[in-house]
């Protein structure tokens, strides 16, 4: 990471190639930062995917995580939706981690098995 006067005085925009990156100092369309950070999230996996049941700051709504899914971005958002359709509530994907709206997790543990995942419960 370069030092904050490094990152204050970099190249945002150029009129030769357009938006620059601010990480890589590259050319917006030519920047791997975002396939770079996707392939160490998915080097630090486990293998194991792990259904945690989360009610902290949620005013007292249950949701349940799913998180250690061994897939790349686009493949993740698309099991997201599935499994939100499977379960018929809500959810949502942040930062790797699924979010589905109430506790699932033993529908979900099922749903994951079948699709030839190896998964944990975790937590309370």
């Amino acid at each position: 990471m370069a030092s904050l006067q490094d990152q204050l005085r970099g190249l945002v925009y150029s009129t030769e190639h357009g938006d620059t990156c601010p990480e890589c100092r590259q050319p917006v369309d030519d920047c791997r930062c975002d396939e770079l950070a996707e392939d160490a999230r998915l080097a630090g996996l486990d293998g194991i995917v792990r259904l945690r049941r989360e009610t902290k700051g949620r005013k007292g709504k249950g949701v349940t995580l799913i998180e250690g899914v061994p897939l790349k971005a686009d493949e993740l958002k698309t099991l997201t939706k599935e499994l939100k359709k499977r379960c018929g509530t809500g959810g949502a994907l942040k930062d790797g981690v699924i979010e589905i709206q109430g506790d699932q997790r033993d529908l979900l543990k099922g749903e994951l098995e079948k699709r030839g995942f190896k998964v944990k419960l975790a937590g309370g």
